[in-house]
């Protein structure tokens, strides 16, 4: 079986310059879940989350904490919520990469009632399930990290109860963090996002953000903490621009029983993963020689004799399978006599992204929604995906096309009225809307030429029926009764097939026999 599929980048300044690797201006949304004033915390502009999100009751702990931004949350009803999204929606550039980070922080919020246990989604794609109850009990946060893709003008991130969900959901913190093009540019983030699973600066004794990482990307501490004498490395042109502080120690591997890295800490489960991992080395130093290293994973070659240079150097893999506790082994090429060192790396896991509901079905939902004055709390986000999150009363199709076929409102007390962009769900077999508040007219549905339902019955519409619902071939059941329609019911909807049902309106003639 042939290895792997690896992408290798030798980083040297004189072959790479740093204006082809230079991000756009640093653009960031940092929301304070459940705050009700910004703050400024470490140099940054927090926001509180009220511009974002309609749903949801904002709490504030009571127990002390080390980060402001975790002094309050967020938290979602479990109750009668079960399969519900509850959806951050954020302005984006499309076409940017964005690094989302969601932060948790329990506080004991619910009470007595165990933690619970929930799913995360990112623009309809299910992206982690959370679960904070290990952290939690070492008394610290736990946060999730991932790269995704704007694809539209907004991105939303997701909170969503599931089955094995016990109390209510939260969160403390969303961060939305535009990213530069040269990041992680070997993926195809039209196909797949990255979620994290470690990052680490080796021989560093405390974690590593922002301002040293532009991006604040958390480069964790790893091993125990080694600083060279007199390193003089001038690291350049790499493209995922690690911050320069991760060069400042290095994890020396000279002993044998040191050559092989239990990294990262933590099993993983079967998948395919991006892997990068950094060096660098002053080769001028006493110690003669230059440092060569032959590097594997699990025993498979990652790459051999490689260059360790001041300008630095990042061999990187975009999917490699790995599955369970991970070796990473560092040796000597053949012909070197220094010994190996690592500085930093990164592991994600490879997530394909989940399909997306049309576009002009979600054009259409969204201006229903606005002629709403009360939509069900859950209408955000992607409106069929994840399929099992799909907003309350729609049904979608399956599929590479995904499309709503079902509007199922009944009983729901929802006032406001129909507008003519509903007619753009070309898709609908079926609309259910009695026994609500609905005013206004009915529109032109001639375009929902799949329609076979349509249920308006116990309202409040008013005007004349449009003529154009004869048109509709396939509709069976047209249930009008108890509105406040006037004027004539056309002749094209007594017909054979057709269930219409008009009384307690306000014609000025019964229907044609």
């Amino acid at each position: 079986m042939p290895p792997p599929s690896l992408i290798i980048l030798i980083s040297l300044f004189s072959v790479l310059s740093l204006s082809s690797s230079q991000p756009p201006p640093l653009l960031r949304t940092l929301i304070d879940c459940g705050a009700t004033v910004p703050s400024t915390i470490n140099g940054l502009q927090w926001i509180p989350d009220t511009g974002y999100i309609t749903s949801g009751t904002s709490k504030n702990l009571t127990i002390p904490v080390l980060d402001r931004t975790l002094s309050t949350v967020r938290s979602f009803p479990l109750q009668n919520n079960l399969h519900r999204k509850f959806c951050y929606v954020v302005s984006v550039f499309r076409g940017a990469k964005y690094m989302i980070r969601s932060t948790y922080f329990y506080g004991g919020i619910n009470g007595n009632d165990p933690l619970p246990v929930f799913d995360q989604i990112v623009d309809g794609t299910l992206w982690r399930v959370v679960n904070t109850t290990e952290d939690y009990s070492d008394g610290m946060a736990s946060y999730y990290e991932g790269v995704f893709l704007a694809r539209g003008k907004t991105m939303s991130f997701c909170i969503a109860a599931n089955s094995y969900t016990e109390s209510d959901p939260f969160i403390s913190a969303l961060e939305f963090v535009i990213l530069g093009n040269s990041l992680y540019n070997s993926t195809d983030f039209k196909q797949v996002g990255l979620s994290l699973v470690a990052r680490h600066s080796f021989g560093h004794n405390e974690s590593i953000r922002y301002p040293d990482d532009q991006f604040d990307r958390v480069w964790e501490p790893f091993g125990e903490p080694v600083i060279p004498p007199s390193k003089n490395v001038s690291v350049s042109g790499i493209w995922n621009l690690p911050p320069s502080k991760i060069f400042e120690t290095e994890f020396p591997m000279g002993r044998s029983s040191l050559r092989e890295l239990r990294w990262p800490p933590v099993p993983l489960s079967n998948s395919m993963y991006y892997i990068a991992l950094y060096f660098a080395d002053d080769h001028n130093s006493s110690t003669g020689g230059s440092r060569m290293i032959d590097v594997s994973i699990n025993g498979v070659p990652y790459y051999k004799n490689l260059s360790v240079t001041p300008a630095g150097a990042v061999v990187f893999a975009t999917k490699w399978p790995l599955s369970g506790p991970t070796t990473v082994a560092l040796s000597p090429a053949t012909g070197s006599s220094v010994d190996p060192l690592i500085n930093g790396g990164e592991v994600f896991e490879v997530i394909a992204l989940g399909e997306r509901t049309l576009t002009r079905d979600v054009i259409a939902l969204e201006a229903l929604k606005s002629s709403l004055q009360n939509a069900p709390l859950d209408w955000n986000g992607d409106p069929c995906m994840p399929l099992q999150y799909s907003w309350t009363g729609i049904t979608c199709s399956e599929g590479p096309r995904i499309r709503v076929v079902t509007l199922n409102l009944t009983g729901m007390g929802l006032s406001g009225s129909l507008p003519p962009s509903i007619a753009r769900l070309t898709a609908l077999a079926d609309i259910w809307l009695g026994n609500n508040t609905l005013s206004g007219s009915i529109p032109d549905l001639s375009s929902l030429k799949m329609l076979e339902t349509l249920h308006l019955e116990d309202n409040r519409f008013t005007g004349e029926i449009p003529l154009s619902l004869g048109n509709i071939k396939g509709l069976r059941e047209l249930f009008l009764q108890n509105n406040n329609l006037t004027g004539q019911i056309p002749n094209n909807l007594v017909k054979p097939g057709l269930n219409l049902r008009t009384s307690g309106n306000q014609f000025l003639a019964p229907p044609p026999s």
